[in-house]
């Protein structure tokens, strides 16, 4: 007599707390038109690039015979050449003595009055500072460019490096302070307290406490200050006649004009002009998309 052993098969059972996917089923569908939309944007974006940049490599006398998306035959670097001995020195010069003497003040000013704004309590005095600087977000430069233009004239810095750093340093404030405001609102108060109780006073709790803390927000707002007042055309153009007082967009206009059949040495005083603020972008890119996220998210 034999007897027939039946085993049973038990399919695994899912550990409590666990979702398990049906068989069969996709992931997520993936988005096609999303996707679409990224490279053609990516596409407008890269092709001028890529035509500016191996343009500034051709010949004139090889460019309009030629198809202009393709990359020269004969690489040359006489566009550069005949543009740098075009006093581009010079303006490139003249472009960082104004964004850095813009940048350190209106970065200095902005984190002392963030800092008051802050931690003074609820003054009225305080109160309209704030209320003054918010004003100053909603004023455009163009709406001011004559009243600017008239002080400069009074003060008699017209046609001078100080006549654009000073109006550039009075429009960087407002920004600044907001940013760094929404920074220092945030350092816990038991951090200032305890400072207090060592025995510091402001000067040292702002310097040793509040600007270690809020180094990420400072990064960011001198970056974006100096990325807007290097790219300044408006301020140059209406407060300086001179030659020898040109920035960099100024001379790039400039050099429309003076090289107006030769495109590819416009083309190439664009690359020179806009290096320096690409590799700006390349280092502190995510210093500034953090800084700026984090400060207006909080």
């Amino acid at each position: 007599m034999s007897v027939t052993q039946t085993t049973t098969r038990r399919e695994p059972t899912a550990e409590p707390g666990t979702h398990r996917r049906p068989q069969g089923a996709g992931g997520e569908r993936p988005n096609w038109l999303g996707g679409a939309v990224s490279w053609l944007w990516l596409a407008v974006v890269i092709v001028p690039i890529y035509w500016i940049v191996i343009t500034s490599f051709k010949a004139q006398s090889t460019y309009y015979a030629s198809n202009p998306l393709a990359p020269p035959g004969e690489p040359t670097l006489a566009n550069y050449k005949m543009v740098i001995e075009s006093d581009f020195p010079l303006y490139f010069l003249n472009s960082l003595i104004v964004t850095i003497g813009a940048v350190v003040p209106a970065v200095a000013v902005a984190f002392m009055a963030a800092y008051a704004i802050v931690r003074g309590g609820a003054g009225r005095f305080l109160r309209g500072v704030n209320s003054l600087f918010l004003m100053g977000l909603a004023i455009p430069l163009q709406a001011t460019i004559i009243p600017v233009y008239l002080i400069i004239i009074r003060l008699h810095l017209y046609d001078s490096l100080m006549g654009l750093i000073l109006p550039s340093i009075a429009f960087a404030i407002p920004l600044s302070v907001l940013v760094l405001s929404n920074f220092i609102r945030d350092v816990p108060k038991e951090l200032f307290e305890s400072m207090r109780l060592d025995g510091a006073g402001e000067v040292k709790t702002l310097w040793r406490l509040a600007f270690p803390l809020t180094r990420p927000a400072v990064v960011t707002v001198t970056i974006y200050n100096a990325l807007t007042i290097w790219n300044g055309f408006l301020l140059p153009l209406i407060l300086t006649q001179s030659p020898d007082k040109r920035t960099l967009p100024l001379a790039l206009w400039t050099f429309q004009g003076q090289f107006s059949v030769n495109v590819p040495a416009v083309l190439a005083s664009v690359v020179l002009t806009s290096l320096p603020i690409l590799i700006l972008y390349v280092v502190g890119r995510r210093q500034l998309l953090s800084g700026l996220t984090a400060g207006f998210s909080k």
